[in-house]
């Protein structure tokens, strides 16, 4: 019988969801919550291996919630529950430590149907949300190789951008003046094909 756990602030899907999952012989909801707080005290002690995540929730997103339980329960798997398919806010879900969603509007048997699936290893979600993905990890690729291509040197001044120090802390910190800490930037700027330092420190330690 598979755990799950509820993070919903709608009542009424709430209780949707406990009647579909508890009336299955395969399922039984563990825990259900009504905000992201409470989920985060409560889940730890009931273990779920599923957990049905409401995107937007009052006070902490659903989002940040996702990253803060991955952090407590690691092995526990997280579909996103939303109103409409947004791709910006899923992706960031996904990128955050979700393994899927759903759609609110979905029967009863899509909704055990991806709760099974994700429980088995699979990622329930749409096409375009899987392009963003690969998308996502294809520049992820590109990025490290990027990096890689730059010299001890210049890795050593991209590593001091990423931490937040102006040129002239860097100059102290490699003993070298700010004209050498600009020219290592613009050939910097240059294998890495961004604009601002800003942008090489992302490349750097990637978006997070």
């Amino acid at each position: 019988m598979i755990k799950v756990g509820i993070v919903e602030d709608s009542e009424t899907t709430r209780e949707g969801l406990e009647t579909i999952i508890n009336l299955s012989p395969d399922f039984r909801v563990a825990c259900s919550c009504d905000t992201a707080e409470s989920a985060l005290a409560k889940l730890p002690r009931h273990a779920p291996e599923v957990v049905l995540m409401d995107i937007q929730l009052p006070g902490m997103s659903g989002i940040e919630c996702v990253w803060r339980l991955k952090k407590i329960l690691p092995e526990v798997q997280v579909i996103m529950v939303t109103v409409y398919e947004d791709p910006d806010r899923i992706f960031s879900a996904l990128r955050h430590g979700a393994s899927g969603y759903l759609l609110k509007r979905s029967s009863p048997d899509e909704v055990l149907t991806a709760i099974r699936d994700v429980h088995q290893g699979g990622a329930p979600m749409s096409g375009e949300i899987a392009r963003k993905v690969i998308i996502h990890f294809q520049d992820q690729t590109q990025a490290a190789e990027e990096v890689e291509n730059l010299t001890p040197r210049e890795r050593e001044v991209l590593e001091c951008v990423s931490l937040g120090f102006t040129n002239k802390e860097i100059a102290e910190r490699m003993s070298v003046t700010i004209e050498a800490v600009r020219w290592h930037l613009k050939h910097i700027y240059a294998k890495l094909h961004v604009r601002s330092r800003v942008e090489a420190a992302l490349k750097f330690r990637g978006p997070g």
